[in-house]
């Protein structure tokens, strides 16, 4: 294996750093990205109950966001309860595009090394062509042991920066994709808490219907005007 490496030249050493790069990012991403950390079960009804409760304090809050990225967009929206619709609406959404980029900051690099690799392959590939052309110039095309080197590294290199790419361009995919998904179910549940803090509530002084029964049973000779007449 070292004899591989050391035939590609000087670029294999870029494309190595590369791959370690790449395996470090994907397990920290594996890690960062699993869905208790993200999205846990139970976290929107739990701040639902606190905002209706009328008894939360900055600690339930701070319990909130400090329990999942989406208690940190959810805890924006505790903290603007009281407030009109659309400047809660506002907080969830800004404090939501900072946790959208806390989970995307890797991203970037992963797709950097899906980029770039390749070309530090095909890099490697012109200046194994080159060297071969070099020995011909100098020798001719009569030592294929003075031509193998160029070649080998040549294709070593090309080897090595496809195979360095094609694993980071699946798990640049993969990952986005589940970023995406994220976004848009936290989008969802922050939109349940609004919801359910701005819905209209009826006013306990407000007549019922069994209100006015109950009237009617306790003062059953009491008229009431229907159609014009007394009743």
């Amino acid at each position: 294996m070292f004899d591989f490496i050391t035939a590609g030249g000087f670029l294999m050493i870029p494309i190595l750093l590369c791959s370690v790069l790449a395996l470090i990012v994907i397990g920290n991403l594996f890690i960062t990205l699993q869905r208790k950390k993200v999205i846990p079960d139970g976290v929107t009804n739990m701040a639902r109950k606190l905002a209706l409760s009328g008894k939360m304090t900055e600690a339930h809050i701070e319990q909130v966001r400090q329990g999942s990225l989406l208690g940190q967009v959810l805890a924006a929206g505790l903290e603007s309860v009281g407030s009109p619709r659309h400047i809660m609406k506002e907080n969830i959404e800004e404090t939501g595009r900072h946790v959208i980029h806390s989970m995307d900051k890797y991203m970037t690099t992963l797709g950097t090394i899906a980029a770039i690799a390749p070309l530090l392959g095909l890099l490697g590939t012109v200046i194994g062509m080159i060297s071969v052309f070099s020995v011909i110039t100098a020798q001719g095309v009569g030592s294929p042991t003075e031509l193998a080197g160029g070649i080998s590294q040549a294709l070593i290199t090309t080897a090595g920066g496809i195979s360095v790419a094609v694993p980071a361009l699946v798990f640049h995919r993969y990952f986005r994709g589940k970023i995406n998904d994220y976004a848009v179910e936290m989008e969802k549940e922050a939109i349940k808490l609004v919801d359910a803090v701005s819905a209209p509530r009826r006013p306990s002084s407000m007549p019922t219907a069994a209100n006015n029964g109950a009237q009617r049973a306790v003062n059953p000779n009491a008229q009431q005007v229907r159609g014009g007449r007394v009743a």
